[in-house]
């Protein structure tokens, strides 16, 4: 299985941050992208893929919610990695009006600069959407190209949002929220084809059923794999092969 969106260089994990990457090797998570959030993770994300370059990937991007008076500053430093470091995406960027949305013209104007990245460097993009679903498919919609594909990371949108992002040529990032009874995304998820689904756990947070509440982390995504599978009444075996191989041929790993 692939973790197409994992924090494992988070503080949740600063005590056992080499065993919990080992008991997702053992689970069968054996590649983990790690998106980044703003320039005080990149350290400890280059040193994880480092430490493992078969299964941790980093990436180069700013997170919506770290959108500050500072994002000019930070722009240059996500610009710096994607010039000297190997990354394997864009992200995770977007736009999330949920929390604040003081600086809501410059997560737009984030997100366009994130859009002209992958565009140029001819790398997939991340995609966190919050209480802005529609505004984030009418951005990518405004710069549609051949060269732009990703993922919309922890989508929990209608099928209609879910049909405009294909259309667009992304996929859809699926984790624990799939698992929880009222989340109402099974009865979307069934009418969306495998081909355009991918697994996540966005570890540490949105931890799946029967481990909601607790710290999440990438063991955790055959609980993800097992219940899209009950939904698409299909093997789980069949879930982990083509999500598999729908993120090996996005993130070219």
């Amino acid at each position: 299985m692939i973790d197409t969106h994992t924090h494992l260089y988070s503080e949740e994990f600063k005590t056992d941050q080499h065993e919990m990457i080992q008991r997702a090797i053992a689970a069968g998570v054996l590649k983990m992208m790690m998106p980044a959030i703003d320039s005080n993770y990149i350290a400890p994300m280059l040193q994880l893929q480092q430490q493992y370059p078969q299964h941790c990937f980093a990436m180069a991007g700013l997170h919506p919610c770290y959108v500050k008076e500072n994002v000019a500053d930070e722009l240059l430093k996500v610009q710096t990695m994607l010039q000297q470091k190997n990354v394997v995406a864009i992200g995770e960027t977007g736009l999330d009006f949920y929390w604040d949305t003081t600086f809501k013209a410059a997560q737009y104007q984030s997100l366009q600069q994130h859009i002209e990245w992958a565009i140029n460097f001819k790398l997939p993009l991340i995609l966190h959407t919050r209480n802005a679903t529609q505004e984030t498919i009418d951005v990518i919609t405004a710069h549609k190209h051949p060269d732009l594909k990703g993922i919309f990371h922890c989508f929990g949108g209608s099928v209609e949002e879910a049909q405009q992002i294909i259309d667009l040529g992304f996929l859809l990032g699926i984790g624990g929220v799939l698992t929880y009874k009222n989340a109402g995304l099974d009865v979307v998820l069934k009418e969306i084809d495998m081909v355009h689904i991918v697994l996540e756990t966005d570890a540490p947070y949105l931890a799946p059923v029967p481990k909601r509440g607790k710290r999440n982390e990438s063991a955790y995504l055959p609980f993800v794999a097992q219940k899209l599978a009950d939904i698409k009444e299909i093997d789980i075996n069949d879930v982990i092969n083509i999500t598999t191989n729908n993120a090996e041929k996005l993130f070219k790993v």
